[in-house]
């Protein structure tokens, strides 16, 4: 019996809305993230969850906490599994760091997974922690089912890795939308299959 992995990005927040670089800013959900985590919760509330973690910054703990209320769970914070720091470019619009470095915007953008902003961490500096974190969700609760609420660019990168792809193109081929929910069965720490993707009929039709 496989491990399965609830794996979902947090809800939309205001910095979403308008296309900010919020790697390591700490911001709460909006009205809009708030109402999506709600539609999720609803979604999976007849699942069967052994636990649930969570990046610890607000946004995803919201998100986390909204999921796990059903199941009378209380989310656990896993450090490893918050996002990627955009350094000096957090809080910036995308059009204001390609405007201001457009340089240093060009490179990180042929391959995000090794050149990181200045301050900031690379696609490497975020699997390396994540990884490690997720395996052992995965050894702990073998054969249970875990949700974990993590953000946009950890969840791709995760997935990336699980599933052999060339990691330079993590953020050209992989989307994660706001509270969106992809699944994960874990055969052992390191073989998964995903079997859902990127999911957010919970909300699409309201």
């Amino acid at each position: 019996m496989p491990t399965r992995i609830y794996l979902v990005r947090h809800g939309a927040t205001d910095l979403t809305a308008e296309d900010r670089f919020a790697g390591s800013s700490d911001v709460p959900l909006s009205d809009e993230g708030r109402r999506q985590a709600a539609c999720l919760a609803e979604r999976l509330r007849r699942a069967k969850l052994d636990a649930v973690y969570a990046s610890p910054l607000r946004r995803t703990m919201q998100t986390a906490r909204t999921l796990a209320l059903p199941h009378g769970l209380e989310p656990i914070a896993e450090p490893a599994l918050r996002e990627i720091d955009y350094g000096h470019w957090e809080g910036l619009r995308r059009s204001e760091v390609e405007s201001r470095f457009p340089s240093e915007y060009a490179v990180w953008q042929e391959d995000p997974f090794v050149i990181s902003p200045l301050g900031g961490e690379s696609g490497i500096n975020v699997l390396n922690r994540a990884l490690p974190a997720l395996r052992g969700i995965v050894e702990r609760h073998r054969h249970g089912t875990v949700l974990l609420v993590s953000h946009k660019g950890t969840n791709r990168l995760l997935i990336s890795s699980l599933l052999g792809f060339d990691l330079r193109g993590y953020r050209d081929r992989l989307e994660q939308s706001p509270a969106a929910l992809n699944i994960l069965d874990f055969m052992s720490e390191v073989r998964a299959r995903l079997s859902l993707f990127n999911d957010v009929s919970h909300y699409a039709d309201e």
